[in-house]
């Protein structure tokens, strides 16, 4: 048996998707900027794919940008939103707990004379409302809170941060990295005081290299890449047509059965987690995301027990697939304060719709099996 369980990673292409992708790639490849036929039956498929993703969002088409995925979606967000608004104001907030792809651009605009304040998180993984209250300042200009951490599952309070937000220091920025959150929880930014959120095509059955940023119109950015004026000169060059159809055809399908998919996930998730505590020396660092499982398996290196579950057809994750480029200690776990011996100890289950309770009882036995004999292994 196999058992996929890394989507927080990546996902299949849904069937669907992938002819959809290839329709227009073979049949109906007309530049989006041409006047003739062509060029408009290609652009007719991303004015669809807007108004599907809108849609999604209870937002307006003109809030959407496409991107070639979450990392451009948010350095366009911090970098082009930080760079237009400096006038305003040099101070930016984030957390511990952010993607590379948001806390390297924020380091990178602490290098250009940005000040950037890094809230704490407790132990769930969570910023609290009181401390981004506490650090908010006349000068902040962005503050920067992903919706769901992609290593545990924390669910953050970006609803309740919005407001404060806003209430605080109306001028602020509030951008959500959206990646793990789009396609499983319902998020309303316009209605939550969101003022930039970021998506990634692949984490919900979309194609890689396709991504989107919502961006209220009120929000002033400085655009990354100049060119041809593509995307009302927000994001030039030519549109990747079948990808961002692709994003639009997935997004619609997500949020149509998005209740089912839920309810299905959290089960999966749920009795992972229960039989998989029931083994020894094996704890739980899970958020409320319906999707993402962390476990510590105490005695192990999540390494090798990666590479021995991955002999037997179940693959996961010992945290972000993005920081694997980057080996070492997650700085989330550190963050929620993780003890020393469990940093190097933890896995990553991330559930998909097409996951089963098969597979899971599968993973539970294969682990309960391997745990023994990876553990005498270590003591020798």
């Amino acid at each position: 048996m196999e058992a996929y369980f890394d989507n927080a990673a990546t996902t299949y292409v849904l069937p669907e998707v992938a002819a959809l992708m290839t329709r227009i790639m073979t049949e109906d490849y007309g530049n989006p900027s041409s006047k003739h036929k062509k060029g408009m039956q290609a652009e007719a498929y991303i004015k669809e794919a807007t108004e599907r993703l809108a849609t999604a969002l209870k937002a307006e088409p003109k809030h959407i940008i496409f991107t070639s995925g979450g990392t451009e979606s948010n350095n366009m967000a911090l970098i082009g939103a930080a760079m237009a608004n400096r006038r305003a104001g040099m101070h930016i907030i984030s957390t511990p707990i952010e993607h590379a792809s948001v806390y390297n651009p924020l380091l990178y605009l602490e290098k250009q004379g940005f000040e950037l304040t890094i809230l704490d998180v407790d132990e769930r993984g969570i910023v609290k409302p009181e401390a981004l209250e506490k650090a908010m300042r006349e000068d902040t200009i962005l503050v920067s809170v992903m919706a769901v951490n992609n290593e545990i599952g924390a669910v953050e309070p970006v609803e309740a941060l919005g407001r404060l937000i806003h209430e605080v220091n109306p001028g602020a920025l509030f951008h959500v990295d959206g990646i793990q959150s789009f396609g499983k929880l319902n998020i309303y930014p316009g209605r939550m005081g969101i003022d930039l959120y970021s998506v990634s095509g692949h984490k919900f059955h979309a194609a890689k290299g396709i991504g989107a940023l919502y961006a209220n119109p009120k929000a002033k950015l400085h655009p990354l890449i100049l060119g041809g004026g593509q995307q009302r000169d927000m994001r030039s060059g030519t549109e990747n047509v079948p990808g961002i159809a692709g994003l639009g055809l997935a997004a619609k399908l997500a949020y149509e059965n998005l209740d089912e998919n839920t309810k299905h996930l959290r089960l999966i998730k749920e009795r992972l987690i229960r039989k998989m505590c029931e083994l020894p020396g094996v704890t739980d660092n899970s958020g409320d995301a319906p999707h993402i499982a962390s476990l510590s398996f105490r005695g192990i290196k999540s390494e090798v027990l990666l590479h021995a579950l991955e002999d037997k057809g179940i693959y996961v994750s010992s945290g972000s697939a993005c920081a694997s480029n980057h080996p070492g200690i997650s700085g989330v776990l550190k963050a929620i304060g993780l003890e020393a011996e469990l940093l190097d100890a933890t896995l990553r289950f991330s559930f998909a719709e097409n996951n089963t309770v098969d597979q899971v009882d599968y993973a539970v036995q294969t682990v309960g099996e391997l745990l023994p004999v990876l553990r005498r292994f270590v003591r020798k």
